[in-house]
């Protein structure tokens, strides 16, 4: 199973970090195709090199990527993606900036979640991978203990299933998956 160290993300500078845009698409690609550099990040993100550059020494300085130096040849440097759970505070213990933050992160990862469903949905043919897109949507009446606890267990049955591209073998796939829980108005 692949290791995923939980990280509770309360630091202002780091979610500035996190959340730029530029930086989310490289650490999406990152996370998604294994080590690359920045020129390769570049070519493949249409950005300019030395911009991916400098996204990378900032996400570096979080600790959301690290170099690879073993891979390295010349000035040529590797960065991979540093996979964690990441947790940030909760609403109550966010001030009105990291609130701002979080709530604008949170909103553009859903518009491009829904946009890359859309994507994947038009570019499969029915049968096999193409009637993989399980669909829920549901309600449930809890406490707040327990709903935390709810998404405790999400993750850990997340994180069961979660395999290396190695241990994965041969006819696995990545697979999205999302969550995402709000308590109805009025109770």
């Amino acid at each position: 199973m692949a290791e995923h160290g939980t990280r509770k993300l309360d630091d202002l500078e780091a979610l500035r970090a996190l959340a730029h845009p530029r930086r989310q698409r490289i650490l999406n690609h990152l996370s998604a195709h294994g080590p690359a550099t920045s020129a390769e990040l570049a070519r493949e993100l249409d950005l300019n090199t030395g911009a991916t550059s400098y996204h990378l020494r900032e996400l570096a300085k979080h600790g959301f990527v690290e170099e690879l130096p073993e891979k390295a040849h010349g000035r040529e440097r590797w960065w991979r993606f540093v996979p964690a759970d990441l947790r940030f505070p909760l609403r109550s213990e966010q001030d009105e900036e990291t609130r701002a933050i979080i709530d604008e992160m949170n909103a553009r990862a859903i518009t491009d979640d829904m946009q890359a469903f859309r994507r994947a949905q038009a570019a499969v043919d029915p049968g096999g991978w193409g009637d993989a897109f399980p669909y829920s949507r549901g309600t449930i009446r809890v406490t707040l203990e327990e709903l935390a606890e709810f998404f405790e267990e999400y993750i850990a049955l997340l994180g069961k299933y979660d395999k290396t591209a190695e241990e994965a073998g041969p006819g696995a796939r990545r697979v999205q998956t999302r969550f995402f829980a709000y308590p109805e108005s009025g109770g």
